[in-house]
């Protein structure tokens, strides 16, 4: 399937709407997301593959590119928790570094007029309970010094998966006080069971906090009409969904890639006003990747230098922004 090569002339089509500037800090009202007026709120980006590895995308040229050539009005700052060297913040990474990678971030996204998603990235660590003390540290500090930032949107931990949502609230009802402490009204994103694609246990047993979403993920290629239901049950409920993570391959980010199912995905999204990122802003080999792997640059990436995955992302974002404008 090939797509417009019109990633170099998209940005005239992004301006303004759904972005911090003009909805400022966002909230769930009656299971939606709203802006600071009450007003449904979109939004559409992607995500970086794991900021330790990505550090010479953190500038201001690189967020333009995402944000007036891409469209994105949310960039996801993926910080690896666990990993070889330094690529896992608590077993070996540069704590110091990463903090502040983050917030060089949130800097960038607030100058590009783009929401700031800072993912605590559970996965290959499983119980988010498994590095506590190390969350409560990282959440404690970033959120005082993020509390100004109207952008930030906190993901308190990415795919849990082999423990209970039992655990999962255990953990929430640690970390969330610790960032409303210093940011009462943030926004926060709590993962679920499965690699956050289990809602049926927040839907009978939700957390008792305003402002709050629960992350749901799927990959295009691997989850159909049965993830759907799983969402369309959160809706029925009021249980606020956002999708912090999907992609158009199968789940493992590789072949087989299925923009047809991705269209059917984002068209039920935009149908219901749930928020979507896809995963990711790289230039790995994998087929989820949106930048050529080889690709040197920064930004003012050549309509060849995107992906064909690249491309769909952008041409699903300008045709729903379009839509709203």
């Amino acid at each position: 399937m090939l797509f417009a090569l019109s990633g170099c002339t998209a940005g005239k089509s992004f301006d303004g709407k759904d972005r911090p500037s003009s909805t400022g800090a966002l909230k769930v009202e009656n299971g939606q997301l709203v802006s600071n007026k009450g007003e449904t709120v979109m939004l559409r980006g992607i995500s970086f593959a794991g900021i330790a590895f990505q550090e010479r995308y953190l500038v201001d040229e690189t967020f333009e590119e995402l944000s007036k050539v891409m469209g994105c009005n949310v960039i996801r700052l993926a910080l690896y928790t666990w990993g070889v060297g330094a690529a896992g913040y608590c077993t070996g990474g540069n704590k110091n570094l990463l903090k502040e990678d983050i917030i060089k971030g949130v800097e960038c996204a607030k100058k590009a007029d783009m929401y700031a998603m800072v993912d605590w990235h559970i996965l290959q660590d499983r119980n988010p309970n498994k590095y506590l003390d190390d969350a409560k540290d990282f959440f404690s500090e970033l959120s005082l010094k993020l509390k100004d930032y109207d952008n930030v949107i906190y993901e308190i931990c990415n795919e849990p998966n082999n423990c209970s949502w039992q655990d999962i609230k255990d953990y929430a009802d640690v970390i969330i006080p610790i960032i409303r402490e210093n940011d009462p009204d943030s926004l926060i994103i709590v993962g679920t069971p499965d690699w956050s694609s289990n809602l049926s246990a927040a839907i009978k047993d939700p957390l008792e906090y305003d402002n709050l979403l629960y992350s749901f993920h799927f990959y295009a290629a691997s989850h159909k009409d049965d993830y759907r239901n799983r969402i369309k049950e959160a809706i029925d409920n009021k249980i606020p969904v956002f999708i912090s993570e999907f992609g158009v391959t199968s789940s493992n980010g590789g072949y087989p890639v299925d923009y047809d199912e991705a269209n059917i995905w984002t068209a039920f999204l935009e149908e219901n006003n749930i928020s979507y990122v896809m995963w990711n802003f790289s230039t790995t080999t994998e087929p989820c990747a949106a930048i050529k792997n080889g690709t040197l640059k920064k930004s003012s990436f050549s309509a060849e230098e995107y992906t064909e995955t690249g491309h769909w992302l952008m041409d699903t974002i300008a045709k729903y922004s379009n839509k709203q404008d």
